[in-house]
């Protein structure tokens, strides 16, 4: 399994090409082509490490528009 791991993290993609594939995905408009080639060439760790900043990013994003909505209809 480990040696597995090691050859996936060996893959050319640099991180961020990761992350522009991760956009997509977040977005939903990625298509079965682009898909296919990022299934084959994206390494799983900077995969990993992109959906969390992905995540964090997009859990930020709500925080402070909620806060906006907030404060604008409270004045």
């Amino acid at each position: 399994m480990t040696e597995d791991i090691r050859k996936l993290s060996r893959r050319k993609l640099n991180f961020f090409q990761t992350l522009k594939a991760v956009a997509w995905g977040f977005f939903g408009v990625r298509k079965g082509k682009g898909y296919t080639q990022d299934i084959d060439s994206l390494n799983p760790v900077h995969l990993i490490i992109a959906g969390l900043i992905a995540t964090l990013v997009f859990v930020v994003g709500l925080v402070l528009a909620a806060r906006w909505f907030i404060g604008y209809f409270t004045n």
